[in-house]
């Protein structure tokens, strides 16, 4: 392999093109309105995939109240779809490469119809979960076929470039109207109907994507014995994350998760190593600039889905706000988040990745280190301001992350670093709900005896307190003031452990200086 560094950010030289290409003509104009009928397309599903993240986790306290849900057990509804996504959406790669990728796009718009329509027929727990499980599967067909489906729209790779940040800024979109879609919708129907919304936009994907061409990738196979190892080894941490929780880490059944976890994803890892045809080709770690970038993309998604779920539900569990009310509170972190990501992506042509990734990990940092000493009656007034800088930390990271991956390959393995991206921001996405969620659940039922002494609740009411708390029973109508504020406190200390986790975005900006390529480029192929 040889790499070939691109020329200064700017007008593009002849020698930039590839062998075939020619100047745009107004002959153009059909395939740029074609390119410009793909860009929203794919933005679409972008939005419709991320809309549902918001908006379930916005519904969770409607939830929760409705099926007297654990708090163990809120927190695999958002976790179960983020699992799914983590765990397939490789092999999606893949079978959009093979099938075609606008068939596995709409394949996964379906399908993700069916698992909005099975989570709001639902009337359990496990039906919410089974439909979370549904619409998993078809986020995992719709994110890497999209990426991968811009990718042969736009080969430029400064391009490809911009119109991944446009699309990274769709996703912002869609996770900003998520708990505002959510919140309307919650106050004046059931919370089912919160899952409508992400069936009608998904609607509304398939009829725009019906005009986007068809394209494949290079010849090859899924992965089988890969794919089963990645989501067993997927699944088994992510059990392991949640359920320790309740169970506490060093249970037997939560070692045996451990275990399981390590085994499958080593065995994942020799699998890859020699397989003809391998889901994901681990040579590409060879460079450090490409490992660097799956890490930081994962870390930013870690960060970005457990600060929305622990603020969500600081302030309707604790605060008790209406959706609605805290749809419009985050939307400083998500219309920020939006704003900033559409503008980095504008502008690292002229920075490179290094400066926003490290900047904007820095500055996560300072926000979460921030949120650790909101306590349960600080107003809005005083915190808005940390979740202007955590959005615009977030924006910052989001289209380089993600572009960087896409230009640190050659051009046959861009379907391979799109799959590749996402799978790593997934998992990034799932284990900060669940870690995060585990480490809420926890630090609430360890903290919550100390509260209730310290608020002077008769110990005799303490059972059925903590019982309340541990099963989602409890009503908030009848519970005496100081129950009240034994719970809010107990609750705020599980926030403020989860933020402090967040500090992690402290190693990432480290990783990011140091090895991540500073600039687009491209890499071409030589013989030997």
């Amino acid at each position: 392999m040889a790499s070939t560094p691109t020329p200064a950010p700017g007008r593009l030289k002849r020698t930039d093109r590839q062998p075939g290409d020619r100047l745009p003509s107004r002959s153009d104009q059909p395939s740029r309105r074609a390119a410009a009928v793909t860009l929203v397309a794919m933005c679409l599903g972008a939005m419709t995939t991320f809309l549902l993240i918001t908006a379930s986790v916005s519904a969770l306290s409607a939830i929760q109240d409705d099926l007297h849900v654990s708090p163990t057990g809120l927190v695999w509804i958002p976790s179960a779809y983020t699992l799914l996504v983590a765990s397939l959406v490789m092999s999606a790669g893949t079978i959009g490469k093979l099938y075609g990728r606008k068939r596995a796009f709409l394949a996964g718009a379906a399908v993700m119809i069916v698992g909005s329509l099975t989570v709001f027929a639902a009337g359990s727990t496990g039906g919410v979960i089974a439909g979370q499980l549904v619409s998993g599967l078809g986020g995992a067909l719709i994110l890497p076929n999209s990426l991968a489906i811009l990718g042969a729209a736009f080969p430029d790779p400064h391009r490809r470039t911009e119109v991944v940040t446009a699309w990274a800024a769709a996703s912002g979109i869609g996770l900003a109207a998520g708990p505002l879609i959510a919140g309307t919708l919650l106050d004046h129907f059931h919370w089912n109907t919160v899952f409508l919304s992400t069936a009608a936009l998904a609607v509304v994907t398939m009829a725009a994507a019906g005009f986007v061409a068809e394209s494949r990738g290079p010849a090859g196979k899924l992965d089988i014995p890969g794919q089963v190892l990645a989501a067993l080894g997927i699944a088994a941490l992510v059990y392991a994350l949640i359920e320790c929780g309740h169970d506490g880490y060093t249970s037997p059944r939560i070692l045996v998760a451990w275990v399981l976890a390590a085994a499958a994803l080593g065995g994942f890892v020799l699998v890859e190593r020699t397989a003809r045809t391998p889901m994901l080709d681990m040579s590409l770690f060879r460079s450090p600039s490409f490992s660097a970038v799956m890490f930081v993309a994962a870390v930013s998604l870690f960060g970005f889905t457990g600060v929305a779920i622990l603020s969500v539900l600081f302030y309707e569990r604790v605060q008790r706000l209406s959706a609605l009310d805290v749809g419009w509170r985050l939307l400083a972190f998500f219309g920020v988040y939006v704003v900033v990501a559409y503008a980095t992506g504008r502008v690292i042509r002229r920075t490179g990745f290094k400066l926003p990734l490290t900047l904007g990990f820095l500055v996560g940092a300072a926000a979460t280190a921030g949120f650790t000493t909101v306590d349960p009656t600080t107003p809005y007034a005083r915190v808005w301001w940390l979740y202007v800088l955590f959005g615009a930390a977030s924006g910052m990271v989001a289209a380089p992350s993600t572009a960087a991956a896409l230009v640190s390959v050659s051009h046959e393995h861009a379907g391979m670093a799109s799959g590749a991206v996402n799978a790593f921001r997934q998992i990034g996405s799932v284990t900060g709900s669940a870690l995060l969620g585990a480490l809420l659940a926890s630090r609430l039922q360890s903290r919550l005896p100390d509260r209730l002494d310290a608020h002077h609740v008769p110990r005799a009411a303490w059972p059925a307190v903590e019982h309340a708390v541990s099963t989602g029973t409890g009503g908030h109508g009848a519970t005496p003031p100081n129950v009240t504020a034994a719970v809010g406190d107990a609750f705020t200390s599980g926030v403020h452990a989860g933020m402090t986790v967040v500090a992690v975005f402290l190693c990432a900006a480290l990783v990011s200086a140091l090895l991540v390529r500073n600039r687009p480029h491209h890499i071409t192929t030589t013989a030997s």
